[in-house]
């Protein structure tokens, strides 16, 4: 029996590592096929998008890669302004000699008025300081009043001229195609990684991008039998705001007939506290420590600016990705909490609980930096604070300690900047605790002295750990398998009602980054293949998602057509077409086989005597052509 399950394993891991490894050439040839729906006037995704600049051009990935692609195709000002966006970014995350070269290339190509690309579009005092700028008084101040300047000149005359061009409409077209319905089909399933008190986690792989997930399935039943919908359904509200480097990110949400599930990323390096206990001798190298404490903390930082306040922070919840970059994750108790507004909910771990969450006072994003320096503590020490490794003691006993005794370091690992970091984290009153203050950064201390904090934000300042890609860093497949069904539970109509809100689909920007990371954006992005006749899109209602109504409804097979032997050939059909006057017009067409396309899921289905899923291309149109080509046509 052990020697099966041991197979079973192994066969279970070895499928998870082959997937992270597929040939991106051949999920290439299998989008050849793939084209962009043709948005419409009336369509809801234009009032969606809106006409906010910041959204559309700067928070969404691809919409900033199609504002920038219009500003460097059009006039000489317009590419100025965003070759001199991208030096700055550029100057912001170099280091040493590489910030020295692209500052003396700031100040050549956007200062001297005899520059192509001066940026002659400033006006006023941003003029006047672009002039006079000189290595002398080159400061990340006159740089982000001139970038500010900048941003200004493009929310103008140059953002109402791109909602009117092609790359807009572009822009619409994968919006639309954001929209698509998502549901299980859409993923491969891979082996369990994990499990928790409504359901597993499994890994994933999206078919047409080759990208990994995590699969987090909540078991419906299991959910409505402990009343689990409103947590459930808080924390995917709140991951759907979240966008950090630093905290697990959630990119589709959707329902099966049995589960609801959140696809988040993959974090396949393991949880920080598996390394602390499990790999070699106890605890962790403290230059891991201190590159671990300064990405949590941004993290930290991050949803304490969308006033989250995180409430399970514990090394459990901090988990490794395949670089060795980790990030917060399950935000199951979090909260979100409007300023002024605070809470005195017990919620969190026994060992990691801030004094005030005990005493049950009112408390706000205290509580996070408590856990944290809880957490640097048990990192470094491999034991908490307040309870040692494997103590049986009672919960009680661990409350009277957090509230009375001093924290006390005898680990020969501690030294004066992690003992000094971790008492300011321990403080008991919030008034002096480290990170309660306005403004307070606890990346200032002296603790991160050695971290550049602009590269680090960036996700550019390498891991000092890094998990082998041959390794799965998970409990056995067979010992995370369901023990236990829930039955005897019956869905309500506000039980579907819930599942309906739950189930949105993918998460834009998380999306978008898929698409451009895959590869799919740029193979995509080609006028030829997804223009859709841009001059005179506005004037049809035709949408390509309405190709397979008008298939049905005007296509007829008559007869297969035969071959030399007098045989039917199964590549050749005869297909007949209602004309406008009346008469049929014929045309001979071909069939192919094609991958399910991921833009119109299950859209063609075998015609009579057919095995496989087909589309009908014919001779006298180009292999890619859209319903609007053919009706017009026709």
């Amino acid at each position: 029996m052990d020697d099966l399950l041991g197979l079973e394993d192994l066969v279970a891991n070895t499928a998870f590592l082959n997937a992270q490894q597929i040939d991106r050439n051949e999920l290439r040839k299998l989008r050849l096929s793939l084209i962009l729906p043709k948005p419409t006037r009336t369509s809801s995704v234009r009032a969606e998008v809106g006409r906010n600049y910041e959204s559309l051009c700067e928070h969404q990935p691809i919409g900033r890669q199609l504002f920038r692609q219009f500003l460097l195709a059009s006039n000489s000002q317009y590419a100025a302004a965003a070759e001199f966006l991208e030096e700055l970014d550029n100057w912001g995350l170099a280091e040493d000699k590489t910030r020295e070269k692209v500052k003396k290339s700031i100040l050549a190509n956007f200062c001297q008025p005899e520059s192509r690309t001066f940026l002659s579009y400033l006006t006023g005092e941003a003029a006047e300081k672009n002039k006079k700028l000189t290595e002398r008084n080159f400061s990340e101040v006159i740089l982000g009043q001139l970038k500010e300047a900048t941003r200004d000149f493009l929310k103008g005359r140059p953002f109402s001229e791109y909602l009117k061009s092609p790359y807009f409409y572009r822009f619409l077209q994968w919006k639309e195609h954001e929209k698509q319905r998502i549901s299980d089909k859409y993923f491969y399933e891979f082996r369990t990684l994990g499990r928790g008190g409504f359901g597993e986690v499994c890994a994933v792989q999206v078919k047409h991008t080759g990208q990994m997930y995590a699969c987090k399935k909540l078991d419906k039943r299991r959910l409505k039998k402990k009343g689990g919908e409103r947590f459930a359904l808080l924390e995917k509200q709140i991951m759907e705001k979240v966008n950090s480097l630093f905290i697990v990110n959630l990119a589709y949400s959707y329902d099966s007939k049995n589960h609801l599930c959140l696809v988040m990323d993959l974090m396949n390096g393991g949880d920080l506290k598996f390394h602390i206990y499990e790999l070699g001798e106890r605890g962790i190298h403290m230059e891991r420590v201190v590159y671990y404490t300064a990405q949590i903390t941004t993290g930290i930082l991050h949803l304490h600016s969308m006033n989250i306040v995180y409430r399970d922070m514990k090394p459990e919840n901090v988990l490794l990705d395949a670089k060795g970059q980790c990030r917060l994750s399950d935000l199951g108790l979090a909260v979100e909490l409007p300023k002024s507004k605070t809470i005195c909910q017990k919620a969190g771990t026994t060992g990691y609980m801030a004094p005030e969450i005990l005493r049950q006072e009112n408390y706000r994003t205290s509580v996070d930096w408590w856990a944290l320096g809880c957490s640097v503590y048990e990192m470094v020490a491999a034991r908490l604070p307040f309870k040692d490794f494997r103590e049986k003691v009672q919960k009680e006993e661990v409350t009277r300690r957090t509230l009375e005794d001093e924290c006390k370091f005898e680990h020969k690992r501690f030294d004066d900047p992690t003992k000094d970091i971790i008492s300011r984290f321990l403080k008991k009153k919030v008034a002096y605790r480290l990170g309660c203050r306005s403004g307070d950064d606890p990346r200032n201390h002296s603790f991160f002295k050695a971290i550049n904090l602009h590269r680090l934000e960036a996700g550019l300042v390498e891991a000092p750990w890094v998990p082998n890609p041959n390794i799965v860093y998970a409990k056995d497949a067979h010992k995370l398998r369901e023990t236990s069904e829930v039955e005897d539970i019956k869905f309500e109509s506000k039980d579907l009602k819930f599942f309906k809100e739950f189930s949105t689909g993918a998460v834009s920007i998380q999306w978008q980054k898929e698409m451009i990371e895959s590869g799919v954006f740029d193979e995509l992005n080609n006028q030829e293949v997804n223009g859709h006749g841009f001059d005179n899109d506005w004037k049809s209602r035709v949408c390509i998602i309405l190709a397979e109504k008008w298939f049905r409804s005007r296509l007829t097979v008559m007869r297969l057509e035969a071959g030399s032997d007098g045989n039917p050939r199964r590549n050749s059909i005869i297909v007949g077409c209602e004309g406008r006057v009346g008469s049929p017009l014929w045309t001979t067409c071909r069939q192919d086989k094609v991958s399910r396309n991921m833009f119109l899921p299950g859209a063609y289905k075998p015609l009579p005597g057919f095995s496989s899923p087909m589309a009908l291309h014919c001779n006298c149109y180009p292999p890619r052509h859209t319903s609007q080509q053919l009706c017009n046509a026709h």
